[in-house]
């Protein structure tokens, strides 16, 4: 079994509250969800060689509804 480290995470409530919904969805965790979506975007740089889009300095839109 890998070793997980800890790691301070700052997020907007937003975008926490965004993430608590996606990942009840899923069945998982909030830091579950979160180690998904990073391993996602680290697999999709390896294949293409880009892991975050041209707007990356934009903020991002987030419609809570």
């Amino acid at each position: 079994m890998s070793e997980k480290k800890q790691i301070p995470l700052r997020l907007k409530k937003e975008l926490y509250d965004a993430l608590c919904a996606w990942a009840e969805d899923d069945f998982r965790s909030v830091n579950g969800q979160i180690e998904y979506l990073l391993t996602e975007c680290v697999k999709q740089r390896k294949k293409n060689g880009k892991y975050v889009p041209d707007t990356l300095d934009e903020p991002p839109k987030i419609n809570i509804d």
